[in-house]
């Protein structure tokens, strides 16, 4: 599973230090931006690179900006792409469990670095449980856009 990361200015640093971190535990990390500190930078650029390279059924997101809500926002206008604000370890399994999300968005300002990590683990090793009554909510998610 390749996991995709993005940032605009305000999760910047954080996104680099969960880098580090993921690649430590040896997982296949993709840094889609921003590659530098940029104040004037806009999180709409980097969500959407991320989302556009996003396999729903294969990868990971995750996004990061301060408030989480941006680009939280602009993931989810894409097929296939359940993005999940993501504040606390329990919120997150169950919206992985069921509601199968793909992306995560991150929101820095509210965050500590040692929770994010924790979010960031539940996010990549909680799986879809599958339910049938899940299966059917999220198809019908997914007829909401027609070009799905």
């Amino acid at each position: 599973m390749n996991i995709y990361l993005a940032a605009d200015h305000r999760g910047f640093e954080f996104k680099e230090k969960i880098k580090a971190w993921l690649e430590e535990r040896g997982n296949q990390v993709i840094d889609l931006g921003n590659d530098h500190y940029d104040p004037d930078d806009d999180y709409p650029d980097f969500a959407w690179k991320l989302v556009e390279k996003l396999l729903p059924d294969q990868d990971r997101g995750i996004l990061f900006c301060g408030s989480g809500i941006g680009v939280d926002i602009v993931a989810n206008r894409f097929p296939g792409i359940r993005c999940g604000l993501g504040f606390a370890p329990e919120q997150v399994k169950h919206g992985r469990q069921n509601d199968d999300i793909n992306c995560l968005s991150l929101p820095v300002d509210f965050l500590s670095f040692e929770e994010v990590k924790e979010v960031v683990t539940v996010f990549l090793e909680t799986k879809f449980d599958g339910k049938a009554s899940h299966k059917r909510r999220i198809k019908k998610i997914d007829k909401l856009n027609p070009k799905f």
